[in-house]
């Protein structure tokens, strides 16, 4: 016969030493190495908590404590509420300085003085633009000190002349007429000679002029190439009537 094989078995038994490790008792159990551990952490000199405490005292030095009775929230809300109206006042009032001192945010177009004015058939958008500065000023008359019959005949001279060297942008200085007991005489004569009579057929458009060019004492007139034609003062009179 022959010689019997003993099979042996490949199967994996994770406890199979379980009992002589149980009774050598070589392993250590989880309280040990905490307590281990615990042994081994560093701590603090009492130099180094000294030094911490300094530090603290010398940056809370000029801390100011609050009032009883007085929340955080409170002190927050004080400065939020007086902030926006501090700083109103004082915009509002650098805003007067500049504007009693130099005219700076004075806005001609804005107030009563102003008076503007187009020519048949002409867009608005014109006289905005004249008065914005788009059209550079190639000529001025100063009527200041004459008489009304003196002023017309140099205003009509001087349009003539403007007509004849193809000056388009013109500015006449006419004054606020605040001496006037009523409403300013020249400045009131200019507007009825460019809005009537033979002129109204060679304005494009009149405004008052920017601030820097006298304001509301003194007109910018653009002047057409050619009078306006008879059509074109018939199509803007029934465009003015259908209005």
């Amino acid at each position: 016969m022959g010689k019997k094989v003993t099979k042996t078995s490949n199967t994996y038994k994770p406890f199979e030493n379980l009992g002589s490790l149980l009774e050598s008792r070589v392993f250590r159990l989880a309280s040990d190495v905490s307590q281990k551990s615990e042994q081994h952490i560093p701590t603090r000199s009492r130099s180094d908590q000294t030094c911490q405490e300094q530090l603290f005292q010398e940056a809370m030095a000029d801390v100011v404590p609050l009032s009883r009775g007085t929340g955080l929230s409170e002190h927050v809300e004080g400065a939020v509420a007086k902030a926006p109206e501090q700083d109103l006042e004082a915009e509002a009032l650098a805003c007067m300085e500049d504007l009693i001192q130099g005219g700076k945010g004075f806005v001609v177009s804005d107030t009563a003085e102003y008076m503007e004015g187009i020519g048949y058939g002409v867009n608005p958008e014109m006289a905005r633009r004249l008065h914005r500065g788009d059209f550079s000023i190639q000529g001025h008359l100063d009527l200041h000190g004459l008489v009304v019959k003196d002023a017309r005949d140099a205003f009509n001279r001087f349009l003539m002349e403007s007509r004849y060297l193809n000056k388009r942008a013109v500015l006449v200085i006419h004054g606020r007429g605040l001496s006037s007991r009523k409403k300013p005489i020249l400045k009131t004569k200019v507007k009825e000679w460019l809005t009537s009579g033979p002129w109204r057929n060679w304005v494009i458009a009149f405004t008052s002029a920017r601030s820097c060019d006298g304001g509301a004492g003194a007109t910018y007139v653009l002047l057409r190439q050619r009078p306006a034609t008879k059509k074109v003062r018939k199509k803007a009179g029934k465009s003015e009537h259908a209005s």
